[in-house]
């Protein structure tokens, strides 16, 4: 089975909210929300390939320094295991907006559980309830 790596980033605001991405109609699981991040390329580490995403996807900038390893999600689907380490953000330059067509929202940690997930994501969020 093919080992797909994800890299995905908890951003994390002043108030202490989280923001969650709704995966954008005609991708695989449209509708769920999730965690902002993307594959990582060959020869890319985790960070850069955060660093990238976030430029790509939300038009922010940000910096390995301010990534911190949080944990991680292991996952199998159907036709492919995900390894997604997940980092947690609290500085960034820049103010995320959809740059994909994707929906965003800031959510409070008891809210998570409100959006649905894919299934590798919902596992993480305990412990970044019990992390913030």
């Amino acid at each position: 089975m093919k080992i797909i790596l994800v890299s995905a980033v908890a951003l994390i605001d002043a108030d202490g909210r989280v923001l969650l991405a709704q995966r954008p109609e005609g991708k695989s699981m449209a509708g769920l929300w999730e965690f902002p991040g993307g594959k990582v390329e060959p020869g890319e580490t985790p960070e850069a390939a955060l660093i990238r995403e976030l430029h790509e996807e939300l038009g922010i900038e940000t910096w390995s320094s301010c990534l911190a390893p949080l944990t991680f999600a292991s996952h199998g689907y159907d036709d492919f295991h995900l390894l997604m380490p997940l980092f947690a953000c609290r500085k960034w330059g820049g103010i995320p907006q959809s740059k994909e067509g994707q929906a965003l929202k800031w959510v409070r940690k008891q809210e998570l559980r409100d959006y649905p997930m894919p299934p590798a994501d919902v596992p993480l969020i305990p412990i970044l309830r019990d992390w913030l």
